[in-house]
């Protein structure tokens, strides 16, 4: 029975995932019951067990999310579920760089990576969100809630209450 060992370096954790695709199921649980510190749920399919056991390998050697993203995530999942729709994910001035945004506009995927100064999308840098939201859209924009990073603000029609 193969045994690998704890690694450090995201080299050593790549040929360690791969060879999680070499192991046996029985091999595939005693992996589980030593990075989970107890036996794998009973009807956990060979697949899943992998993928579990390579996002365990990945955790320790990388490194995890943070407090801080865990609960936001964790938030951002509890809005969804109580009413369905999903709450800004976060402010423009607080996007790292490396962050991908995604937003679809009539059929089409449209991604942008933010950079230390500005932002990718389609090879092209633009200093603005809202530069690459008048380019998608042909109208103005605000970039930041194109993307999905601000709420609209409620709009309350005069006379709504009356019942115009």
């Amino acid at each position: 029975m193969p045994t690998l060992p704890i690694v450090a370096s995201p080299d050593e954790v790549t040929g360690r995932v791969a060879a999680l695709a070499s192991l046996g199921l029985e091999d595939l649980r005693i992996e589980w019951r030593k990075l989970y510190r107890t036996a794998p749920p009973l009807r956990l399919s060979r697949d899943l067990l992998q993928r579990s056991i390579a996002h365990r390998m990945q955790e320790e050697a990388l490194g995890s999310l943070s407090t801080a993203a865990q609960r936001q995530l964790t938030a951002l999942a509890r809005t969804l579920a109580s009413n369905g729709k999903q709450p800004p994910v976060a402010s423009a001035a607080k996007l790292k760089p490396g962050t991908t945004l995604v937003r679809e506009w009539h059929g089409r995927s449209h991604t942008v990576i933010v950079q230390e100064k500005g932002f990718a999308h389609e090879g092209k840098h633009y200093a603005s969100l809202t530069q690459i939201a008048h380019l998608i859209t042909g109208a103005h924009w605000s970039g930041p809630r194109f993307f999905g990073l601000h709420r609209a603000p409620r709009r309350t029609r005069q006379g709504a209450a009356d019942g115009e």
